[in-house]
C-alpha cells in the first residue's frame, strides 16, 4: 500500500469478552462512521490491530490499539469554491449552494469541499477532514456549521438534539397568504413537529397569482419540515417537486428555500453566536425586499 498515513487511533477500553473486529468497529472512527465502510476499510488493509494488518475475523480485546491508515489517495476531496461566511479553530460556517448534497457517498457533496476552502485546524483533536454538523436538502441553499475539531464535532452533535440552535429561513410561497403569521403544528413520520412563520411581502404574480416571502422558524428539525408544513397550508414553496404541483416548478432555479440564518451558544465559551445572510439573489429577482 503506497503512501498510507495514520489517519485515527482507537484504544479499546475494558471488555468483558474478546469480540470480532468487524463487530466492535461501527462508529469508533469518524471518517469511516458506517458498518459496511469499516468493512471495506479493513478488507482493503486500511485497519490495523496492535500495528498489524488486521481481517474482519480478527478478536480484539481489553487494550487493542486499533488504527486507521489511508493513503494519500483516500479522500482526494471535490474542489469547488463555497463561500466561508465564519471560521476560527474549531468550527466553520458555510454558505451552501442550492443543488449540492451536504454529505454522503457522492464524491461532490459540500463536506468533499471544505478540505479546499478552510484552513487546518491547530488543535490537537483536529479532524482529519472537516464534517458538517447537520444537513441542508439537495435543493435548499444557506448556512451550515462545520466542525473542525473531534470536541467541537461531539459539541454540535449534542446541540443539535436540543432547541437551543435557532435557525431561520426564508422562502417563497405559491397563493395568497391571509393569514401572515403563525404556528404550524403537524405531525411528520408520526412525530411532532413545530414551524413558526410570517409574511414578509406578497405581491400579485402574472404566473402565480401570487407569490409571498415568508420567514420561517423551524422549532424541531425533521426531514423537509418547512416544505411539507407550507404545503400542508395550501401554499407550496415555489420550486418545490416533492409537495407543490407541477405547474409551480421551476426547472432552472429549482427550490425557493434558504437558511439565512443561525444563532447558538459557542459550547465552550457560551458566547452568543449568531451569523447571517441576505436571501439569494434569485429571491430578489421575484419579490423586491
Amino acid at each position: 500500500m503506497k503512501e498510507i498515513k495514520p489517519a485515527e487511533t482507537h484504544i479499546v477500553p475494558h471488555l468483558k469478552d474478546s469480540i470480532r473486529l468487524s463487530d466492535y468497529a461501527k462508529g469508533i472512527f469518524e471518517l469511516i462512521p458506517t458498518r459496511k465502510g469499516m468493512k471495506k476499510a479493513i478488507d482493503k488493509g486500511y485497519v490495523f490491530v496492535n500495528g498489524e494488518k488486521s481481517s474482519t475475523a480478527r478478536y480484539i480485546s481489553t487494550g487493542d490499539k486499533i488504527e486507521l491508515m489511508l493513503p494519500e489517495t483516500f479522500k482526494k476531496g471535490y474542489e469547488r469554491t463555497i463561500d466561508v461566511v465564519y471560521e476560527d479553530d474549531d468550527f466553520a460556517v458555510v454558505n451552501k449552494p442550492a443543488g449540492l448534497l451536504s454529505n454522503g457517498n457522492s464524491f461532490k457533496t459540500l463536506e468533499n469541499t471544505l478540505a479546499f476552502n478552510l484552513k487546518k485546524s491547530k488543535q490537537k483533536d483536529a479532524l482529519f477532514y472537516p464534517q458538517v454538523a447537520h444537513r441542508l436538502d439537495y435543493p435548499t441553499s444557506g448556512l451550515i456549521i462545520v466542525s473542525k475539531t473531534r470536541a467541537m464535532n461531539v459539541a454540535l452533535k449534542q446541540l443539535f438534539k436540543t432547541t437551543l440552535i435557532k435557525k431561520t429561513y426564508h422562502a417563497i410561497t405559491v397563493g395568497e397568504m391571509k393569514i401572515t403569521s403563525g404556528k404550524i403544528d403537524k405531525e411528520i413520520d408520526g412525530k411532532p413537529s413545530t414551524s413558526h412563520f410570517k409574511v414578509i411581502t406578497a405581491v400579485p404574480s402574472n404566473k402565480y397569482q401570487f407569490i409571498n416571502l415568508v420567514k420561517l422558524e423551524p422549532v424541531t428539525g425533521r426531514r423537509h419540515q418547512l416544505r411539507i408544513h407550507l404545503a400542508s397550508l395550501g401554499f407550496p414553496i415555489l420550486g418545490d417537486r416533492n409537495y407543490g404541483s407541477p405547474e409551480h416548478w421551476d426547472m432552472k432555479r429549482g427550490l425557493y428555500l434558504a437558511a439565512t440564518s443561525i444563532s447558538f451558544k459557542h459550547p465552550f465559551t457560551q458566547e452568543d453566536m449568531q451569523f447571517t445572510i441576505e436571501i439569494p439573489k434569485k429571491f430578489k429577482k421575484l419579490i423586491k425586499v
